[in-house]
């Protein structure tokens, strides 16, 4: 027998061409109460999510992210590492502030915030829904964090559209498991390992046979075009987290 959740997980795809049908009130609260049981740091709960729902909001993340097409999901979550709520449970406490504005703390997060949204992904799939996790989000954090009045201790980690897929793309095959489960030590890729070169041949495959953006492409050329792009584009990204409250153990130079 077929375990469903193990059958879950093996199909998932991402999604980006949903049908006009909207997500109703009954799964949204599905969906964020599975987030909810998801795992959690310390039991700390560091993770908010909001739904978007204003037109012109969901408008302002096609722009940020270049992806317009989340407008017509389903529904639209951010998920936001938070530590404002713990701060104002922590009360006057000098070392849990400080802790709470930490690099670890931030991680922490940034954790829970990851882990919630892979449990919604999961959630949803399971009820026939499809989505795409979005860190395209990032692309410009301090407009993101004005749109959604996002206070000091706070940080959008993730987006995630969701809906019913109008589309079954194909699947993306994964690296060949001996390229990235080790036992009891790292081991370094050797470029020239024939499963990475036969890996590169799959990946040429796929690109060239699925129905739509098709490419000539190797996995090993899709990394080196991935890790090209301008370092400019997010370098906003540490000085927003200080802006708001992260990383106070970091030494400035």
């Amino acid at each position: 027998m077929t375990n469903p959740t193990i059958a879950t997980l093996m199909a998932h795809r991402s999604i980006r061409h949903f049908t006009a049908e909207k997500l109703t009130p009954t799964e949204i609260a599905t969906l964020i109460t599975a987030a909810q049981h998801a795992a959690t740091s310390t039991f700390s709960q560091q993770v908010s999510i909001i739904s978007v729902t204003d037109p012109a909001k969901l408008a302002i993340l096609g722009d940020i992210t270049g992806h317009h097409w989340l407008e017509k999901a389903g529904h639209y979550f951010l998920f936001i590492a938070d530590q404002a709520r713990n701060a104002q449970l922590a009360g006057d406490s000098a070392t849990a502030q400080a802790n709470l504005h930490s690099t670890d703390k931030l991680l922490a997060g940034i954790f829970d915030a990851t882990i919630a949204i892979e449990a919604v992904v999961t959630a949803g799939e399971s009820l026939g829904l499809g989505s795409t996790i979005m860190g395209s989000v990032l692309n410009d954090v301090p407009r993101l964090i004005q749109t959604f009045d996002l206070p000091r201790l706070t940080f959008p980690v993730l987006g995630l559209a969701i809906g019913h897929p109008a589309e079954q793309p194909e699947q993306k095959p994964r690296l060949p498991q001996e390229l990235m489960h080790f036992t009891n030590t790292y081991r370094p890729l050797d470029p020239a390992d024939p499963q990475l070169v036969a890996y590169d041949r799959t990946i040429t495959s796929y690109y060239q046979q699925r129905g739509s953006h098709q490419r000539e492409e190797t996995y090993t050329h899709h990394i080196l075009t991935e890790f090209s792009r301008d370092p400019q584009q997010r370098a906003g990204i540490t000085a927003a987290l200080k802006q708001q409250g992260f990383l106070t153990d970091v030494p400035t130079e």
